[in-house]
């Protein structure tokens, strides 16, 4: 199983959504750990190479963006909660940043 590491402030962001969204994301999360493929996701190529997007349709729209190519570990690059149609160009830079951060 792959480590799982949050990069900046997205383990708080991730605990503030509501407890059966917070819930979902945990069991997507284990599955990448162990090698398989969340239930609803994309590509998300505007933060990086391997890049994915989390989508969970629980109590509204909530994304966790990561990456799993890397090493042995699972970076979770950002958790937001998704308010508009077309994911904010804010989000994605804060992805992006932090992709650049974790070395790749």
């Amino acid at each position: 199983m792959k480590a799982l590491k949050f990069v900046g402030s997205s383990l708080d962001d991730l605990r503030k959504f509501p407890e059966e969204a917070r819930r979902a994301a945990g069991f997507e999360l284990r599955a990448i750990q162990d090698g398989f493929e969340p239930r609803d996701w994309k590509p998300i190529q505007a933060v990086g190479a391997g890049a994915k997007e989390i989508r969970i349709h629980v109590l509204g729209e909530w994304r966790v963006i990561y990456v799993a190519k890397i090493r042995d570990a699972v970076y979770v690059l950002h958790a937001f909660q998704k308010k508009t149609q077309k994911t904010s160009q804010r989000d994605i830079d804060l992805a992006r940043k932090r992709y650049k951060q974790i070395g790749e």
